[in-house]
C-alpha cells in the first residue's frame, strides 16, 4: 500500500502534535474565517495573521518555512481572482490595449486581488499545519465531538481510505503492463494511438471493476471485525487544562488581528 500519496501526517513530538484534535479544527477554522473577515489591504492585520502561523510551525517543531514551501501549489488557484484587477471602483492606474478589449486595472482592484491573494495564502498554510500535526482518524473523531453529522464523516472516511485502494490498484495495473510490454533493444515498441486509447480504456474499465471487488472485500472484513459505523482510535480526547488554555490564547490572539484590521 502506498501510503505516501495521500497520507501527509509528520510525527514529532511537539506542543502542537498533543493538542487535542479538537482545538487545532476550532483553531484553524476561526483562524481561516478570520481571515475572510478582514477588510481588503489591512496589511498589519494580515502580517499579524502570518506571525501567529510562524508561531504555530514554531510550536510544532517542523520548521518555520514548512508550510510555507508547500503552500505554493495553492498560489495558482488564487490567480483566477486576478479579474478583480480590473474593478470599476477606484482611480484607474493606467490602460491595456489588447485590440479585442481594454483592460483598466484600479487601485482598489489591485488591493483586492492582493488580499484574496494573502487570504487564501495564510489559510493553506493553516490547513496543511493541520493535516501535518492531526492523525486523519484524529480528525474524524475530532468532527464527530463537534458534532458534525454522523454521516458526512463517514462519507469523507471511507473516501480518504478508499484512495488508498485504487492508488494500490492503479500501480498493479502499471506493473501488470509493464512485465507484458516487453521489447527488442533499439526497436519501437506499442502500438498506435488508436491501439493505446483501447488499451488505456481496458485498464481503467478494470480499475474499477478491481477496486469495486476489492472495496466490499474490505467492508466485508472491516464488519467481521466489529466495525459499528465509525472509526474507531487509541487516543482518548480528553481535554485537559493545558488544551483549554490553549484555546483561549488561540482566540485572544484571533481577536486581536481582528482589532487590528477593523480599527484604524
Amino acid at each position: 500500500m502506498h501510503a505516501h500519496a495521500f497520507d501527509q501526517y509528520h510525527y514529532q513530538e511537539s506542543f502542537i502534535h498533543r493538542l487535542n484534535p479538537r482545538i487545532k479544527v476550532l483553531v484553524t477554522v476561526g483562524f481561516i474565517f478570520s481571515n475572510a473577515l478582514l477588510p481588503d489591504g489591512r496589511w498589519l492585520a494580515f502580517t499579524a495573521s502570518w506571525i501567529f502561523l510562524l508561531l504555530a510551525n514554531d510550536l510544532s517543531h517542523l520548521g518555520l518555512g514548512f508550510t510555507l514551501k508547500r503552500s505554493f501549489v495553492a498560489l495558482p488557484f488564487a490567480v483566477v481572482a486576478i479579474s478583480a484587477i480590473f474593478s470599476p471602483q477606484g482611480e484607474p492606474l493606467t490602460e491595456w490595449d489588447l485590440g479585442f478589449i481594454i483592460l483598466i486595472p484600479t487601485d482598489i482592484g489591485v488591493i483586492r486581488f492582493f488580499s484574496i491573494l494573502a487570504r487564501s495564502w495564510l489559510s493553506v498554510q493553516m490547513a496543511i499545519l493541520l493535516v501535518a500535526t492531526t492523525e486523519f482518524p484524529d480528525l474524524i473523531h475530532a468532527f464527530e465531538h463537534l458534532r458534525v453529522p454522523r454521516v458526512l464523516t463517514t462519507i469523507v472516511a471511507f473516501l480518504y481510505r478508499y484512495l488508498f485502494v485504487l492508488t494500490d490498484e492503479v500501480y498493479r495495473l502499471l506493473r501488470a503492463r509493464e512485465s507484458r510490454s516487453a521489447s527488442l533493444p533499439g526497436l519501437k515498441h506499442g502500438g498506435k494511438l488508436a491501439w493505446r486509447a483501447k488499451v488505456a480504456g481496458s485498464m481503467a474499465g478494470q480499475l474499477f471493476l478491481r477496486s469495486y471487488e476489492r472495496s466490499d472485500r474490505i467492508y466485508n472484513a472491516m464488519l467481521s471485525r466489529g466495525y459499528a459505523g465509525h472509526i474507531r482510535t487509541l487516543n482518548p480526547h480528553v481535554m485537559t487544562k493545558m488544551d483549554w488554555l490553549t484555546l483561549l490564547f488561540a482566540v485572544t490572539l484571533i481577536i486581536l488581528i481582528q482589532l487590528i484590521g477593523w480599527v484604524r
